[in-house]
């Protein structure tokens, strides 16, 4: 997205063609004298430069990049680009308000092979001032530890806490302190979902909802898909839902909550919305990795066609696919895959061919029977059997 923004060339709202942001990068870049990656560095070096700074001085200096950038690596334009901003504003006198604000964000990576997602940003002074107060109290020595044989909940300085206990408490704790802030940051989430503060209580994308098979859910094992993309291992789905109510689906039938609705409503109910969540996990359009919590509920047919707001005429789509759904040519069409390994599932192909239907295969990955996971032998007497047990009569 940023590479587009910064290269690309569009058109002004008279029809008249738009420079790119940073033009002589994008020149350099349609040569094939530099890469994305150094475009990329260009970017982020012009986004530090103080807003106070005219815009010769700016368009100078991206010149100079894209100039440097024709003979250095993407790590060395990003030195020069150092040497640049110290040079523009030596004593950081000129950074004000306004280039907090533009350059504030906070992004959460992608989960890796290992199920962890690693975090970036740039908080503002207010941010972090607040943030260093909770972590001072959530993140103390000896509090929050999930790994203690008496954990302490909370704040450290809530009036009720046991100095004796904390004391014993930090004496144990070998935390670093970087594994004391994530364990804090844990207790808090499971403070929030514990305290109903996730706003309106009738939207999916506002509450914790999970998906998972009654054989994995068995086997004690595999993971668990959330409507916001997250995968959660099993075994941690009961840590989960010890502190929060979530609405776990083992999806063998249908929910016992009213699902045919004929054309009584064109909106998907919440209960419809679960069991879309259930089948599709995401988007359903073909290789779209959108999760759920960012899809709508969209009729196989159309509900101006008569499409009735039933769960075997609905299906999840972003709103990119929900968009490209139509009769001219160019766009989609969809219906319901009949038999097969997919029976049930949303198929996509250009409208008025008779290609085979596809289905999108992304947010299933590991589903396939021979993928599904064997877990070790049972124990006794164990609160998570009992708790798993419990689900697994309930499904």
């Amino acid at each position: 997205m940023k590479l587009m923004f910064a290269t690309g060339e569009f058109l002004g709202i008279g029809g008249q063609r738009l420079p790119a942001r940073l033009e002589a990068t994008a020149h350099a870049l349609r040569e094939g004298a530099i890469n994305r990656a150094h475009v990329r560095t260009i970017a982020d070096v012009i986004d530090k430069i103080p807003a106070a700074i005219d815009a010769d001085t700016v368009t100078a200096a991206e010149e100079h990049l894209a100039a440097t950038a024709r003979t250095l690596s993407p790590d060395g334009v990003r030195t020069v680009g150092e040497r640049l901003l110290g040079h523009l504003d030596p004593d950081g006198d000129l950074t004000d308000d306004r280039d907090r604000k533009r350059t504030r964000g906070f992004t959460v990576a992608p989960q890796d092979a290992r199920l962890m997602s690693k975090l970036r940003g740039s908080l503002t002074p207010a941010v972090r001032a607040k943030l260093d107060v909770v972590l001072t109290a959530w993140a103390a020595p000896g509090m929050n530890n999930p790994e203690d044989e008496a954990p302490l909940f909370g704040a450290v300085d809530q009036d009720d806490i046991d100095a004796d206990a904390l004391a014993a408490a930090v004496e144990r704790d070998t935390r670093s302190t970087a594994q004391r802030n994530h364990d804090a940051l844990a207790a808090m989430l499971d403070f929030v979902l514990g305290h109903g503060a996730l706003g309106r209580p009738d939207r999916i994308p506002a509450e914790l909802v999970v998906t998972v098979t009654d054989q994995e859910l068995a086997a004690e094992a595999g993971v668990a898909h959330t409507a916001t993309g997250a995968r959660v291992p099993v075994k941690d789905l009961v840590e989960v839902a010890a502190h929060a109510t979530p609405h776990l689906a083992v999806f063998k039938a249908h929910t016992s909550e009213i699902l045919y609705l004929g054309r009584g409503k064109r909106l998907a109910s919440k209960a419809q919305r679960l069991a879309l969540f259930a089948r599709d996990r995401g988007c359903s359009g073909p290789e779209c990795d959108v999760p759920f919590a960012r899809t709508e509920a969209h009729h196989v047919q159309r509900w101006e066609d008569g499409g009735a707001t039933d769960i075997i005429n609905l299906g999840a789509a972003c709103g990119k696919h929900n968009r490209a759904e139509g009769k001219r040519p160019g766009k989609w069409e969809t219906g319901i895959v009949r038999d097969g390994p997919h029976a049930g599932r949303i198929g996509w192909r250009p409208s008025g061919s008779t290609r085979p239907w596809q289905v999108n295969p992304l947010h299933h990955v590991g589903q396939e029977p021979e993928f599904l996971p064997h877990g070790p032998p049972r124990g006794s007497g164990s609160a998570v059997e009992a708790l798993l047990a419990t689900l697994l009569d309930a499904a």
